[in-house]
């Protein structure tokens, strides 16, 4: 089965982020592989331990990606393809992100594309879908869980809360929602055999994709942190003196009543 595999490089979120100027300062940040994608990582190299075949990873951005890439390869990935675009482009967006995958992928015969349900530095979660549909495959979001009988894929999907249970035919597009697997930590030994493995390197023009063509349609205006969130104030007294300050407060100060 061949099985690929969609990455991207995010900022670690659960450490200090520093916004300068409208933009994130990446000098001193941390990144990491997108924990959506993880779990699409996962799921791959599970299927193929069952199915047989092998697991290409992919990601867009400039070198520094190769971390995150040898990450994956040393959790159990085959295969690593960084396409360049730091030279070329300026900003990606969904737009500009999907046409490139799409144009690597078209003549890769896919069996099954996995990606994360979103990113946690954009979270719009339209890379993976938008990528389907240039490919003209099928494709499902959300995913919690996968069965692959021949060309039939059973799979169960997050809605809100509860769950679906459809079936689709390969090739097929999914988007891995936590509660998929429990993502493997890298061993000792498969960081070393990572270091062995074909990591290729491409740029735009080695896939005839000329830079205007894939210019991002959006533009980020500004970034910023959110407001500090003031302290709550606990109210004292009886219960009525309570409730007829708490009437005031959000009357004089929350100006909601």
């Amino acid at each position: 089965m061949n099985i690929f595999v969609l990455v991207k490089r995010t900022f670690d979120t659960e450490e200090k982020i520093v916004v300068t100027g409208g933009a994130i300062q990446e000098d001193g940040a941390e990144f990491i592989i997108n924990p959506y994608d993880e779990y699409a990582i996962e799921e791959a190299i599970q299927v193929r331990d069952a199915q047989g075949g092998e697991v290409t990873v992919v990601t867009l951005g400039g070198e520094d990606a190769e971390k995150q890439l040898r990450t994956a390869l040393a959790m159990g990935a085959d295969k690593a393809v960084l396409i360049n675009t730091e030279d070329d482009l300026d900003e990606l967006d969904q737009f500009s992100a999907a046409y490139i995958l799409a144009e690597y992928l078209k003549d890769k015969e896919a069996d099954l594309i996995l990606g994360g349900n979103v990113a946690i530095d954009g979270g719009s979660g339209q890379v993976g879908p938008r990528v389907a549909e240039l490919l003209g495959i099928n494709y499902v979001t959300t995913i919690t869980k996968l069965e692959i009988d021949g060309k039939t894929v059973k799979i169960v999907r997050d809605v809100e809360g509860d769950s679906e249970v459809l079936e689709a035919e390969l090739p097929l597009l999914v988007t891995a929602q936590q509660g998929l697997n429990e993502p493997r930590y890298p061993s000792l030994p498969g960081i070393m055999k990572a270091k062995k493995k074909p990591l290729e390197e491409l740029e735009l023009d080695d896939l005839d994709i000329d830079e205007d063509d894939v210019k991002a349609k959006t533009t980020t205006v500004e970034i910023y942190l959110p407001a500090q969130k003031v302290a709550g104030r606990v109210l004292e007294g009886d219960l009525s003196d309570q409730v007829k300050e708490l009437v005031s407060l959000l009357h004089s100060e929350a100006k909601v009543v």
